[in-house]
């Protein structure tokens, strides 16, 4: 399992997504989940990946072959005009891969499914984020639904839904997803650090503002520690029922 959030704000987008696989409660490892398509001052692509290991990193990495040599590759994740189009073309390259990779052809329920969450922006376009089905079909972010989430997601989303606010700065809205990843790791143990960040600021087509956050990151363990500091303090000026 894993969990990834694409978030949009008035500045920009926000992503975030852990690093742990797991196969069975012994047997874990790190593998990155989020991966970029650059063009500088033309576009910047970002895509997390949830789901069978093997299927997505077969799209990623036909992704990435079908982008070398450009010129000679139509079409491919650095060529097409609109954002919505690279969406089609992920969504179509995921359903090529399951397809393939299950001997019946896909179902529903499919060993081999896979969620990927595309965002980022193409010059003269906006920029967007979109949820897409292992069947390939796919959402695009809202005022309505301002962020996305794969992987697990129950334990982390209260926390968004409570104190999302489309204005808030880049440092708050890393500050909210961490507290929603940290209560994600509390209750599930395949969810796990290192997690993977990118800020991308509207209108820069670059993918330079990233970070990775380790175990012993101070930032990571402060906001941690705070969180469950200050809802036992919360508690205490809440009113009580008397029995």
């Amino acid at each position: 399992m894993t969990y990834c959030i694409g978030m949009r704000l008035d500045q920009g987008l926000v992503f975030m997504s852990d690093t742990r696989t797991s196969a069975g409660v012994d047997n874990f490892a790190v593998s990155k989940k989020m991966f970029h398509w650059n063009v500088p001052n033309e576009r910047a692509i970002t895509i997390m990946t949830a789901g069978n290991l093997a299927t997505t990193q077969s799209l990623i990495s036909l992704l990435n072959e079908r982008s070398v040599l450009a010129g000679e590759r139509d079409p491919n994740i650095l060529r097409l005009p609109t954002m919505f189009q690279v969406a089609r073309l992920v969504g179509d390259t995921l359903r090529e891969v399951i397809t393939g990779s299950s001997p019946t052809g896909q179902t529903s329920d499919d060993q081999f499914g896979a969620s990927i969450i595309l965002g980022g922006q193409i010059k003269g376009g906006k920029p967007t984020i979109f949820l897409i089905y292992p069947a390939g079909n796919f959402i695009e972010i809202s005022d309505d639904t301002p962020f996305f989430q794969i992987g697990e997601t129950k334990y982390g989303k209260p926390i968004l839904v409570r104190a999302y606010d489309r204005q808030m700065e880049f440092a708050d809205a890393i500050k909210l997803l961490l507290v929603s990843f940290d209560s994600t790791v509390k209750s599930n143990l395949s969810v796990g650090l290192p997690f993977d960040i990118q800020i991308y600021e509207n209108d820069s087509f670059s993918i330079e503002r990233t970070k990775r956050v380790d175990t012993d990151d101070a930032v990571y363990q402060a906001i941690s520690n705070g969180w469950g500091d200050a809802l036992r303090d919360a508690f205490q000026l809440l009113p009580s029922y008397e029995f």
